[in-house]
């Protein structure tokens, strides 16, 4: 029995190829199914980690397996965006953040040294929260974080994330949906959270502009 035959109803989408993979590589396909979704955020965890403990909980693959290589597969994708941030280098970084309306070089610097002082904690509580997991690599390596430690935080907070979605799954067997229903409301707040964060910085960042004129 597979984890698309015995669902309540057809999963499609991203669950449907989640499971796919699952069905072709094991619990090694649920390791690269995550990978994928560290490098690309919106492919959603909360989606693929409940799915593959689900799989798991038919039978098909031994729950620790699928947590051990999901943790695998964070670390690896976490990797290959990290090398990303890193190719992209700092003073890249800041020549493209110059050209950036409202950006200015003092909050550069400003946010270099707060990741510089946060980054390893920042790096560990951002694997547990969504959108956050995957970008978080880019400034790690633009800050050349060094690859042992980034790479230790990264499984720890991607193992705690991992087995909670992993095993709520695999308790709630055909009830999996509810975990990417819940999962997918809070995905959600984080983006409307970051959206209103980055709506107020410009509004108040034209605000000033606008005294500076006037005055």
């Amino acid at each position: 029995m597979n984890a698309a035959s015995s669902a309540a109803e057809p999963v499609g989408g991203i669950a449907g190829w989640a499971v796919h993979v699952m069905e072709s590589l094991g619990a090694a396909g649920a390791g690269l199914a995550n990978a994928v979704d560290t490098v690309l955020p919106f492919v959603p965890s909360e989606v693929i980690l409940p799915v593959a403990g689900f799989t798991a909980g038919q039978g098909r693959m031994s729950v620790v397996a699928v947590i051990v290589w999901t943790t695998i597969g964070s670390v690896v994708g976490s990797l290959v965006v990290y090398f990303v941030g890193a190719a992209l280098g700092r003073d890249r970084t800041r020549r493209i953040a110059a050209r950036i309306p409202l950006v200015k070089a003092h909050e550069i610097d400003r946010a270099e040294a707060w990741f510089a002082r946060h980054g390893a904690k920042t790096v560990f509580f951002a694997r547990m929260v969504p959108v956050f997991r995957s970008l978080i690599s880019v400034p790690a390596g633009i800050e050349r974080m060094s690859p042992v430690v980034f790479v230790g935080l990264t499984a720890l907070g991607s193992l705690i994330w991992n087995s909670v979605f992993v095993l709520a799954g695999f308790w709630l067997g055909d009830n999996w949906r509810l975990v990417e229903q819940y999962g997918g409301m809070v995905s959600k707040g984080v983006v409307a959270v970051v959206v209103l964060l980055v709506g107020y910085f410009v509004v108040s960042r034209l605000t000033r502009s606008k005294a500076r004129h006037r005055s």
